[in-house]
């Protein structure tokens, strides 16, 4: 596949070379057909408008000077490669004669004898009479130019005859086989320059259309590891122009694609954290199902074998009787607590238990929640103590809250010491209060104090089922607490556990 992508590169180099050079050599050939047939009549008529030129000059300079220096005309007819013969019209016995003043080309030859001729007949008014075209011109403008052919000579020349002043005539002469041949020299030196022009642009053009195709071949790699899912390739060293665009875009197209593919990568750890979560919630249930089923077992067993034995009047007197009956409502009882506080554990965790949040006085609850409880701790002989006497105006779910604290309390009085203390005060933190409810007893492990918020664990298992405890307390303190969002744990203290939840200060 490396191959043939190189050779396809290679091929794109090698036909925009080919196509540039095609145009080149069809440029060229254009310049040299039209300097074959436009070359010769291009040079015709500059050469017109520099016998013009020359004219006036010569023209100028006299009407500056009233007189010209040879030298003057001799550096002007040698620079424009022309012959000029300036003749004086003077009047003698036998009438007027012209002068010879200046001849470029000495007074005798073929070439002085004609242009002599012209300045002769342009004094005699020959043949530029008033009625000729040429006539006009020197009227209107005191010059005319003409091409004229030479039969016996054989030649073309420009001729410019004019009038300088009130005396001088002027004949400048030009050859059109010198220009002819300069046209000649000139296109022949265009072919040369062409084919040479050719064969170096070539190269010139080899080596742009390889720097040119440069960022097309690296952006072909990097296309070619972004089908490899790579996207930390980018093309470097864009040209400022469409190239270059094309490369940004695909850079901004590489960091788009790698964005989208790790959303989708977070997608799909999300939906694999959500199949793990719907796993564990299935081990849940059938665990929850399993503890149900230990739980209930005993108080089951309890109340159907007290029921038979009154069945069958094992207990036949009215006080044992009495004790049967004693034994299977406080088992029922306990399976109905265990069950209202199943529901509502369930209802919180899986939401179905809307909060009611609003602004409520914490230590009125507290101080009613002990109250309440009195009968029972003077039962037990225990002492309570609140530090918490004035006001505490928090935010939360008052019925939840009030669950949490009469968790924490029961808790509290089934693990105190005997004749022990239960100690509750709160501590100001910031933008939150810290409940703590402390009790005399034996302190929890380190390793247990994750473990106690699972539902149905108990750390002391013997204890909790001489109270009727099932594990389900410290699980909905947790599930309230977390629907809350605040914070809530226990810490062993002196003497004793000290469990702790925070609510936002109103």
């Amino acid at each position: 596949m490396k191959k043939k992508r190189g050779t396809k590169q290679h091929s794109l180099r090698i036909k925009m070379t080919v196509c540039l050079i095609v145009l080149l050599g069809i440029s060229i050939l254009g310049c040299w057909i039209l300097s074959l047939t436009m070359l010769e009549n291009y040079f015709v008529r500059s050469e017109r408008k520099n016998l013009t030129k020359v004219y006036k000059v010569i023209d100028k300079e006299l009407d500056k000077k009233g007189s010209i220096s040879t030298l003057y005309l001799e550096r002007l007819a040698a620079k424009n490669n022309l012959k000029i013969i300036i003749a004086k019209s003077e009047e003698t016995l036998t009438g007027l004669t012209l002068e010879t003043v200046y001849s470029s080309t000495g007074q005798d030859g073929k070439m002085y004898t004609r242009m002599y001729g012209m300045l002769q007949e342009l004094q005699g008014n020959t043949v530029f009479g008033i009625q000729s075209q040429l006539g006009k011109d020197i009227q209107e403008q005191g010059y005319s130019v003409s091409q004229r052919t030479d039969s016996k000579l054989r030649s073309t020349s420009i001729d410019l005859i004019g009038l300088l002043g009130d005396h001088y005539y002027i004949a400048i002469g030009s050859s059109v086989e010198g220009l002819q041949t300069a046209a000649g020299i000139a296109i022949r030196f265009l072919a040369y320059a062409a084919m040479a022009v050719t064969v170096g642009a070539s190269f010139v053009m080899y080596w742009y259309t390889r720097r040119l195709t440069r960022p097309i071949e690296e952006m072909s790699r990097i296309a070619e590891r972004m089908t490899n899912l790579d996207f930390d390739a980018r093309v470097v060293n864009l040209p400022n122009d469409e190239i270059g665009q094309l490369g940004a875009s695909m850079n901004q197209l590489s960091g788009q694609l790698e964005e989208t593919i790790s959303e989708l990568k977070s997608a799909n750890i999300e939906l694999q954290k959500d199949i793990d979560k719907k796993i564990q919630i299935d081990e849940m249930r059938k665990e929850f199902l399993s503890h149900v089923s230990h739980e209930l077992k005993t108080p089951i067993a309890l109340i159907q074998g007290y029921a038979e034995g009154l069945v069958d009047d094992i207990a036949d007197d009215p006080e044992s009787r009495e004790f049967y009956c004693d034994v299977i409502i406080d088992e029922a009882k306990k399976m109905n607590q265990m069950v209202q506080k199943l529901m509502t554990l369930n209802q919180i965790e899986f939401g179905q238990n809307q909060m009611e949040m609003k602004r409520f006085d914490l230590t009125e609850l507290l101080l009613n929640m002990i109250e309440a409880n009195q009968i029972r701790f003077q039962q037990k002989q225990v002492a309570v103590e609140c530090c918490q006497m004035t006001p505490v105006y928090v935010w939360g779910d008052e019925f939840m809250i009030e669950d949490v604290i009469n968790n924490y309390i029961s808790n509290a009085f089934h693990h105190v010491y005997e004749n022990g203390k239960i100690k509750i005060w709160m501590e100001m933190r910031d933008k939150y209060v810290r409940v703590w409810v402390y009790n005399e007893g034996e302190l929890i492990p380190e390793e247990e104090q994750e473990k106690i918020w699972i539902k149905f664990y108990k750390v002391d298992k013997a204890r909790t089922r001489e109270y009727g405890g099932s594990g389900v307390g410290l699980s909905i303190v947790a599930a309230i607490m977390e629907a809350h969002g605040n914070r809530y744990g226990v810490q062993n203290r002196q003497g004793g556990p000290a469990f702790y939840f925070d609510l936002e200060i109103g």
